[in-house]
């Protein structure tokens, strides 16, 4: 199926028909989940003789794409699920199948959400402020505080991790594990009031000795950075679902500038439009030229996660420079596009005004400005000297 048969016009055109009223009650985007979920879309990964789509990553991502083009927020949320079933799709594919009940699982409907990220940890992935504590059955209790946990209303298994400070000989793991909507030992505080992205309600997640069983303890692995398949799927997933969200927003605001610049007459230059104008000329240029960029480099990539190709340690700085580069040149096109647009773009309930608060999102998503640029210079300078 091509992705125009997957979202088609009509179901795309509700979707963001409905965005704005989403983003202005501040409230869930309960009727794109279901639409979506009739539609085969949160099966876009489980393999095609379960029930799903049986795509691979760069499939997904170019309908990620075409889904933020009407509705950022819904495609930014529906992420988490498919970061989740995508990660258990690409360790599939390399032969580890700890995560095949993932893909069973949401090929029955259940809903993944990630509830990995915490306030204040720049490690990410490599160390947490959750602390994970043993039982003798094999089961974990996780006390803790998640950040931006999206489809906080919808989600009914919920990725976590945390850090067992009593292992290896105190040298501590990681523990990862998926938390079920039915336990019990946490809360989801309804604290999603926010500038923009307002429809995926990100709310925080607070674990109070949340259980998880030994049968959901998918992954122990030690502290730092570590060559396991997990790690990586993560990290291939995660940016790349995320450069197409924004991508997909970057590709909306230039539609609506253009949309602008064809409509709006100027009077200094006898009523013909800002199309025949130089300077507004050169702006939608320098927009369309930054977006031309993009599509490539998230085609390739994400090809090359489903073509097991090896990139050896130039892995993780593609994968992270991706992701800023989408995330910082759409901030620059939805800006290119507000200013072509005129004061129109200026008042709430603007598609443009919109775009401009959700955009800008991207800068706290992981990874960051800073740590990505520290990941590639590692990779091509080798780490700082100790002193």
């Amino acid at each position: 199926m091509t992705p125009e048969q997957i979202l088609t016009e009509p179901l795309l055109d509700r979707i963001r028909g409905r965005a704005a009223r989403y983003d202005r009650e501040n409230r869930f985007f309960t009727e794109d989940l279901e639409e979506l979920a009739a539609a085969g879309y949160l099966k876009i990964f489980v393999p095609a003789a379960d029930g799903g789509l049986g795509l691979g990553l760069a499939a997904a991502a170019q309908l990620q794409r075409r889904l933020a083009t009407a509705a950022p927020a819904t495609a930014l949320a529906i992420n988490m699920h498919l970061v989740w079933t995508g990660v258990a799709h690409v360790l599939a594919a390399r032969g580890d199948s700890s995560l095949d009940f993932v893909l069973r699982e949401a090929s029955q409907g259940e809903i993944f959400a990630f509830g990995n990220s915490e306030a204040g940890n720049d490690s990410v992935l490599f160390d947490s402020r959750t602390r994970a504590t043993p039982h003798p059955d094999g089961s974990y209790s996780f006390t803790g505080r998640k950040i931006f946990t999206s489809l906080s209303p919808a989600w009914t298994r919920l990725g976590i991790f945390g850090k067992d400070a009593s292992a290896r000989d105190g040298e501590g793991e990681l523990v990862h594990g998926f938390l079920s909507r039915e336990s019990d030992g946490y809360d989801i505080l309804e604290d999603w009031d926010t500038l923009g992205m307002r429809a995926s309600q990100s709310n925080t997640t607070v674990l109070d000795g949340a259980l998880v069983p030994a049968d959901r303890i998918f992954r122990k692995l030690p502290m730092g950075p570590n060559a396991d398949p997990l790690i990586f799927a993560i990290f291939a997933c995660f940016e790349t679902l995320l450069a197409a969200v924004y991508t997909g927003l970057g590709e909306r605001a230039l539609a609506l500038g253009v949309e602008a610049v064809k409509r709006r007459t100027s009077f200094k230059n006898d009523g013909r439009t800002y199309a025949q104008d130089p300077d507004i000329r050169w702006k939608v240029a320098e927009a369309a030229m930054a977006m031309d960029a993009l599509y490539p480099q998230l085609a390739e990539l994400s090809r090359d996660v489903d073509g097991l190709v090896d990139h050896g340690s130039q892995w993780f700085p593609r994968l992270v420079g991706l992701k800023v580069r989408a995330t910082e040149t759409a901030r620059t096109v939805v800006d290119l596009a507000i200013r072509v647009s005129g004061g129109s773009s200026y008042f709430r309930g603007s598609e443009l005004e919109r775009l401009y608060r959700d955009v800008l999102a991207g800068m706290f998503h992981p990874s960051d400005d800073e740590s990505a640029h520290n990941t590639v210079a590692n990779a091509w300078l080798g780490p700082l000297a100790t002193p």
